[in-house]
């Protein structure tokens, strides 16, 4: 059976801790050490990155790439004001009362879960949501591992409150959540990944927007990050997500138009869900079936029929992130190739008339998203140049930029939650700048390649 953090000795635990603070210690004091020595470094050389920039505005090309640089980087100044403001428009809903809340259907999609799904549903069976107005459904696509038996323990607890499901071969997430929204007999759905825990008052907090609102079609919860005591990367990560979804997600649903309801946890109104249901079964890229992005998928198809997709920060969920390398450059890639297909498909409709109200914040979102796409070729280019030509240059002015960029995500987090923890936002950064910045390029150029990535059993995985 799957060992987990939970069954572990006190002093194991104790230990694992223990190790995991002095190796983040230790890496956020190199990160620190690192950019001092930039600072200083292109103090030292900032005639040398003076004489650069005059040596590219020489050239036609250079001028012209300069010339790009600088138009986005002023958009993109602008763009963050203009978000920062809109953050500050943004008010979570408060939960509705027993009797105003909707009958829901969360659905649980699993493969390759292991005991993680037990502990899902668990934490599902604890919400302070009315029993009649629940319905819990769990569905295993053809896991290879023992997940069937973890939710059978868990239906063999709960009882007539859960409903199982078993699909006869994996056919992806999508096609178990298929599975779920034909079940479900919920008002509205509720998906949650097989890997998140759920908030007592979590449920009823995320579709408090749709019970109230009748143009709101779905609701994006906020993700945090469940393993982030093991391991140095889900450290970061859990900072990145604040980031992303407090700020930037709260900042899209002051325009209505949150551009991704996560699969970790999301809300969606039954009709909305059923008016894009077969086109959203039968999406295809480039003639092949879409079995990635299903959550973004949803998402535009939703906008795109005029709901309000809303952010709800009182609504939290807690999944496990990779803590290793490789795990969390293919999460990216997927995430990266659904970007771009959603963006390419959203192209087609959000300059059209496809809802009565204001549709500036929708663009203004779609351009600034597809810009960061677009132009990720250009800086790529550009980068590589630069560090073959000026590589002690290139360093130091990177990890400055670095510096100047990451203060915001760093005080945010503080303002929040803890300062020690925020310190992550600078090795996070480092981290991507340097040993992520090939994910979008790369997913671009493989945007037609399906494949989930990262939920194939270890060779060395035992069942219960």
């Amino acid at each position: 059976m799957k060992t987990t953090l939970s069954k572990l000795s006190p002093l194991v635990s104790k230990n694992i801790n223990n190790n995991s603070n002095y190796w983040g210690t230790f890496v956020i004091a190199c990160t620190f050490f690192l950019m001092i020595d930039a600072i200083y470094l292109f103090y030292i050389l900032q005639n040398d990155f003076y004489e650069f920039n005059i040596e590219r505005a020489s050239t036609i090309f250079g001028l012209t790439f300069m010339a790009i640089a600088g138009a986005l980087v002023l958009f993109k100044a602008c763009f963050f004001i203009y978000t920062l403001y809109r953050y500050f428009c943004y008010k979570p809903i408060a939960s509705v009362t027993d009797d105003k809340l909707p009958t829901c259907t969360v659905i649980v999609p699993a493969y390759n879960e292991g005991k993680q799904v037990y502990e899902t549903l668990m934490s599902l069976a604890k919400s302070d949501y009315p029993n009649k107005k629940l319905q819990l459904l769990a569905i295993d696509d053809g896991s290879k591992d023992d997940t069937w038996s973890w939710i059978e323990e868990a239906k063999a607890v709960l009882g007539d409150s859960l409903s199982i499901f078993k699909q006869p071969k994996n056919k992806g997430k999508r096609h178990a959540l298929y599975r779920g929204f034909h079940e479900g007999t919920g008002d509205l759905f509720v998906t949650v990944d097989s890997d998140s825990i759920v908030e007592k008052n979590t449920l009823r907090n995320l579709v408090s927007p749709i019970a109230i609102n009748e143009n709101c079609g779905a609701v994006a919860g906020n993700i945090r990050v469940l393993n982030n005591k093991k391991a140095l990367l889900p450290k970061m990560l859990d900072v990145s997500f604040v980031l992303s979804f407090e700020f930037v997600r709260s900042a899209e649903s002051s325009l209505n138009s949150v551009l991704c309801t996560p699969g970790a946890l999301a809300a969606y109104r039954r009709d909305a869900v059923f008016a894009c249901l077969p086109e959203w079964i039968d999406q295809k890229f480039m003639g092949k079936p879409s079995d990635i992005g299903e959550d973004r998928a949803m998402t535009n198809m939703i906008l795109k029929q005029g709901y309000h997709v809303l952010f709800q920060k009182n609504a939290y969920a807690y999944t496990n992130v990779p803590e290793k390398y490789s795990g969390l450059y293919k999460m990216f890639i997927r995430w990266g190739r659904s970007n771009v297909r959603e963006n390419i498909a959203m192209s087609k409709y959000v300059f059209t008339n496809f809802k009565d109200e204001s549709k500036f914040g929708t663009r203004l979102l779609f351009l600034s998203q597809s810009l960061e796409i677009i132009m990720c070729y250009p800086f790529l280019i550009f980068m590589l140049l630069f560090v073959a030509t000026h590589p002690l240059l290139f360093i130091s002015s990177t990890l400055f930029s670095v510096f100047i960029l990451s203060t915001f995500p760093v005080l945010f987090y503080a303002k929040k939650y803890k300062l020690s923890e925020s310190l992550w936002a600078y090795t996070y950064s480092v981290l991507y700048t340097f040993g992520l910045f090939w994910i979008t390029p790369y997913a671009i150029a493989t945007a037609n390649k399906s494949g989930w990535l990262t939920r194939e059993l270890p060779k060395n995985k035992t069942t219960k």
